[in-house]
């Protein structure tokens, strides 16, 4: 936090109403659902007897157990430090993810055969046509928001149109304009160049946007001080403007960024042996579709958290004169 509270305050998970409440909605949510067959159920047998003919009380009796200890698990991290309750809260909820899988009885044979290529090949091809893209996406959203904020006419409806029409088509689309269209004007262009050229153009429109505001949130007098000392536009922009803007632009280009890496998916419909691609024809061949999506789910995520901390790195380092 960049501002942390100085007033003391009870912790919220310590307020006797807050507790009361949280108990009773979570008591509520599991008595309406009937959960006889689960394991949890197997434990109450002791006190429930037969589960699935425990009827009502079994529902209440069990839905009372998980209340009891989802509340007292709340309220004893809650004495907790900060950090340390967030890696508690995420083992948690890890744990009960891959409980959750555990009941599609996935083929773990199946994934370690498998993973080696998925990872080599399809992640591979992913981050390649990813990081491309962003580069592209990048140099035209520089190119883009300068325009937006010129007064050439020309220069401001090229850019304008250009961000409402590529902002204004799905992204599957695009792909296939690209890649079905351009033949037909006489320009075959294979599936990768194709992907990355749709992502690149499309992912450009947004962030020329992202820009665009980074730029405007820099006081005008910084500009007007900069050429009156004689600077040129190209080397305020460079020197002045943009690092200022840095900080205000890469939060949501990050975003973007990790919003491409899942969107790249989409190149899949075209051939491009990305990581989608991969994890649903392996997976056809054995008709063994789970254990496939749920790899490729989890190298995403897992791809997705690097990103993210290498973008809170980034953050912290442009944001260190805004820190008190």
């Amino acid at each position: 936090m960049l501002y942390p509270d100085t007033v003391e305050a009870e912790v919220l998970v310590h307020k006797p109403w807050f507790v009361a409440t949280m108990f009773g909605v979570v008591l509520l949510v599991f008595m309406a659902f009937n959960l006889s067959g689960t394991g949890f159920a197997e434990l109450m047998r002791p006190v429930i007897g037969e589960p699935s003919t425990s009827g009502l009380y079994g529902r209440f009796a069990i839905g009372f157990a998980i209340a009891v200890i989802f509340t007292l698990n709340v309220v004893l991290i809650g004495f907790a430090p900060l950090k340390l309750q967030i890696g508690i809260v995420w083992l948690e909820l890890l744990l009960l993810f891959i409980a959750f899988f555990e009941t599609f009885h996935l083929s773990l044979p199946f994934i370690r055969e498998k993973l080696p290529f998925l990872i080599s090949q399809g992640v591979v091809t992913t981050l390649y046509v990813s990081a491309i893209s962003i580069v592209i996406a990048s140099v035209i959203a520089v190119a883009g928001a300068v325009a937006k904020l010129s007064s050439n006419g020309f220069a401001y409806a090229i850019a304008s149109f250009y961000t409402s029409f590529f902002r204004g088509l799905p992204l599957l689309m695009q792909v296939y304009l690209i890649y079905l269209g351009l033949p037909q004007l006489g320009f075959v262009i294979n599936a990768v160049p194709a992907g990355i050229l749709a992502l690149s153009l499309c992912y450009g429109a947004y962030m020329t946007e992202i820009f665009r505001s980074g730029i405007q949130s820099i006081d005008r007098g910084q500009w007007e001080a900069s050429r009156s000392m004689g600077f040129g536009f190209a080397l305020t922009m460079r020197r002045i403007i943009l690092p200022q803007a840095l900080p205000v632009i890469i939060p949501p280009t990050g975003n973007q960024f990790i919003s491409m890496l899942k969107d790249s998916s989409l190149v899949s419909v075209i051939g491009v042996w990305e990581l989608m691609f991969l994890a649903r024809t392996l997976g056809q061949k054995t008709f063994q579709h789970m254990e496939m999506l749920i790899s490729a789910a989890m190298i995403y995520w897992v791809l997705s958290i690097c990103l993210e901390l290498i973008q809170s790195r980034i953050e912290r380092h442009y944001a260190r004169s805004k820190v008190r």
